[in-house]
């Protein structure tokens, strides 16, 4: 078990502590909930949560089958219900891949991110669309646009 400490610092900032590394983090709530939006959200983190641990658990994957990832880029969007209870609403997952992959190692690829833990652990009403852009399709979409 780890152990994370909230201390609230006013103004809608809170600084967390991770007890095991003594690193720290700030959130601040956003513009568009009343806060001042100097620093991630509780819900960016989620969408930061998401990206890292299928970042970690591709890099897990990576090294039992010696593909080298380094140079890997996630980006989380996270889009908030605009109606109902304030939530999130989406957070479609962009992974480009330094490296082509083909057949089975492709496949496995693929499958990692659904087997994320903090994917497993998010509501079934949120929306998780994991897009994979591998070079091949990168330089075909730069050459189509010239």
């Amino acid at each position: 078990m780890v152990k994370v400490e909230i201390t609230y610092d006013g103004e809608l900032r809170c600084r967390a502590c991770h007890e095991p590394s003594s690193a720290e983090i700030v959130t601040d709530a956003p513009l568009d909930n009343h806060g001042k939006g100097e620093a991630f959200s509780p819900t960016d983190l989620v969408g930061t949560a998401l990206g890292t641990c299928i970042a970690t658990i591709l890099g897990i994957t990576a090294q039992s089958r010696n593909w080298n990832l380094k140079g890997m880029k996630i980006t989380v969007n996270k889009e908030m219900a605009t109606e109902g209870t304030r939530r999130i609403k989406s957070l479609e997952t962009h992974i480009w891949m330094p490296i082509s992959l083909s057949g089975s190692d492709r496949i496995i690829a693929e499958k990692v991110p659904h087997s994320c833990p903090v994917k497993l652990s998010l509501h079934p009403e949120v929306n998780v669309p994991v897009i994979f852009h591998w070079p091949e399709q990168v330089r075909s979409n730069h050459e189509k646009q010239k």
